[in-house]
């Protein structure tokens, strides 16, 4: 299997996370600013090919019935640009809580966001792991 890079969209920031070669562990790995749709779907496909991944995992926030919402919806935009820019193959996985699971009330975290990436990551990984 080859690495799988996770993307966790943000208005503000977008964390992105990386799995080992065998596609069994997810590890936190950069917080980009976000610029424009394009311009960061074009540095996550550069820096997913800088790391060897073979797939790229964005988060999509559903709703509790399981609908997206307004930040999903912008995520779904950022899946089609990734898509335009890359011959990766570009995956959604339901990201709801995935921040609130590593937040640390009143701690500042630079890394916040990549964690959040990482515990997409590792959860699209255990679904997808072979019996």
């Amino acid at each position: 299997m080859a690495r799988v890079m996770a993307v966790d969209p943000g208005e503000v920031r977008i964390g992105l996370a990386i799995s080992d070669e065998s596609g069994t562990v997810a590890r936190p790995l950069a917080v980009l600013r976000h610029v424009s749709r394009q311009r960061d779907a074009e540095a996550i496909a550069r820096r997913a090919e800088l790391e060897g991944a073979g797939c790229i995992v964005v988060g999509v926030a559903l709703d509790t019935e399981g609908q997206p919402g307004p930040q999903a919806r912008r995520a779904l935009r950022l899946v089609e640009a990734l898509r335009a820019c890359t011959s990766l193959p570009v995956e959604t996985w339901d990201e709801s809580g995935s921040t609130r699971a590593v937040a640390r009330p009143g701690r500042p975290d630079p890394m916040l966001d990549a964690r959040a990436a990482a515990v997409i990551l590792q959860e699209y990984l255990d679904a997808h792991r072979p019996a």
